[in-house]
């Protein structure tokens, strides 16, 4: 009897704690935040009450905008604004660059499993990592190197939808895109051979689970007010976080030390083809700063950036193309006519042969349609800045040191009043002029952020995604497995398709 007393006690404490500490939260959220001021963004919520909303979170935010432009949702300390304005963006991320940060507010959610890497960091360790990542990006070593990666690994993924298509079987276009990627940033980022898209990889499949599971945990507690209680009591969600990050801290630790000894064996060669290789020789100049648990922060940014963005826009253009054959079809004449593969059918080993700098430039309708990809499901669908002193944002708006600004790059996209009328639609051809691809203003098109920490790789992936693309379109034509299927994503970091893309792929004769 004493034991079912004392556990119904610790029960109704605990819930009385958690009410408490709601209540208080709650009060903190609504005091000082100039409610009504119409010299501040409307407040359209909490940050909180977007959990009703979490498993369409970025339609929401896109439905709001459409009426209200620039919004407000109410945090414990802060005021999030959100906003779909190009001229706040630009404000925010060039024009006034140096009064804006990350912020506490958003290190704290996301360092336990990105730490200090260059998506998370300010100052000088931003200005570190973007050094020698520039500097990395920028040599014809890494170009050639990587373009070599991208067509192998294009070609064993050529052959892997091959057999599932001779079998006449569905297959998770996402998850193969998923290990196709993963392997070719592991090789050019870490010069480590992880062969995660044939199956052989039982360790990076585990990685690989344990690092998107611990993504959606992570954005997560952007709506969960008790995110930090039930990290400090280890229960529930916060407890699969820790075992998440355990695992992915193991594995690119091994990755390091591997690398590492790699290294001291290759120490006669100047050339190191890896980006991770340039990080561990820097490291061996600064010791104290570039620790063991600095580079795994760098990899597991790096690894973001080269794996999922690139992943998932191909998986979004391939559920694009199988919902619009007829551009499906422009692209593979396109990939015929700059090829000069029309005639006869050439092996997988010959055609990638011939995806070189020159074709990929030429590749102008494919270009465009990834790119219309990107303007309906950017890679990242919200990004932001953190105010470091009272501001006015070109629309009026004020905003008060420590809140957050952050664009809507996926409600962007479907705005009327940014991209016509048609906004909605999927056209390659808005991007086009007299078959020419012409580029939009970065605060316009948001997908590779913009202004001093615009994306470093945005060559990168679209290289990537072109030998992808190219390579499965020569072979194959897809179509959705299930005609009625509605494809959505999952909330997180990245815009990830919710449950995959099933498709069957078609051979072409």
């Amino acid at each position: 009897m004493d034991v079912w007393y004392t556990l119904l006690s610790f029960i109704a404490f605990s819930f009385l704690g958690m009410f408490l500490v709601f209540c208080f939260i709650t009060l903190t959220m609504v005091l000082g935040k100039s409610i009504g001021d119409p010299d501040y963004a409307p407040v359209k919520g909490t940050v909180f009450s977007q959990l009703f909303y979490f498993s369409t979170l970025h339609d929401y935010h896109a439905q709001v905008a459409k009426t209200h432009p620039t919004f407000r949702l109410l945090a414990p300390e802060q005021s999030e604004v959100y906003t779909i304005d190009p001229r706040n963006i630009e404000h925010v991320l060039k024009t006034n660059f140096d009064k804006y940060s990350k912020g506490k507010y958003n290190q704290d959610i996301i360092t336990d499993l990105f730490g200090e890497g260059i998506f998370v960091v300010d100052g000088d360790k931003w200005r570190q990592q973007r050094k020698l990542a520039s500097y990395e990006f920028s040599t014809r070593v890494l170009r050639d190197y990587s373009c070599s990666v991208f067509r192998r690994n294009a070609a064993k993924l050529v052959r892997v939808v091959s057999e599932f298509s001779h079998q006449g079987r569905a297959f998770d276009m996402q998850d193969m895109l998923m290990r196709c990627t993963l392997d070719s940033i592991f090789k050019v980022g870490f010069g480590t051979e992880l062969n995660c898209l044939e199956g052989s990889s039982k360790e990076g499949s585990e990685f690989m689970k344990a690092f998107d599971e611990s993504n959606a945990l992570t954005y997560w507690r952007y709506v969960d007010p008790f995110w930090r209680l039930k990290r400090f009591l280890n229960i529930g969600c916060e407890a699969t976080l820790k075992r998440n990050v355990k695992i992915i801290d193991d594995f690119v630790h091994e990755v390091i030390k591997t690398r590492k000894a790699q290294l001291e064996v290759q120490q006669k060669s100047n050339v190191k083809q890896d980006i991770l290789s340039r990080f561990l020789m820097e490291s061996r100049k600064n010791q104290k700063t570039m620790t063991d648990q600095y580079l795994r922060d760098i990899i597991l940014n790096f690894m973001i950036a080269g794996k999922d963005t690139s992943a998932n826009t191909l998986s979004w253009f391939f559920y694009m193309l199988s919902k619009n054959p007829l551009i499906e079809e422009k692209i593979s004449q396109e990939v015929k006519d700059v090829t000069c593969s029309h005639e006869s059918e050439p092996s997988i080993e010959e055609f990638v042969t011939k995806i070189t700098d020159d074709t990929l430039d030429k590749m102008h309708y494919l270009h465009a349609a990834l790119t219309e990809t990107l303007r309906l499901y950017p890679a990242v669908p919200v990004d932001g800045r953190t105010s470091e002193a009272p501001d006015i944002l070109p629309d009026g708006y004020k905003l008060k040191k420590g809140d957050g600004l952050y664009y809507l790059a996926y409600g962007m996209g479907r705005m009327s009043s940014i991209w016509g009328e048609d906004a909605e639609e999927f056209r390659p051809e808005r991007w086009l002029n007299n078959g020419i691809f012409q580029p939009e203003s970065p605060f316009k098109f948001v997908a590779f952020h913009a202004g001093p920490r615009i994306c470093l790789g945005k060559d990168f992936a679209y290289r990537q995604m072109k030998i992808v693309a190219m390579a499965l379109v020569r072979f194959f034509r897809f179509k959705l497995a299930n005609g009625t299927q509605h494809v959505t994503y999952r909330v997180m970091f990245t815009l990830h398709m919710d449950k995959g893309l099933p498709l069957c792929a078609i051979p072409r004769s």
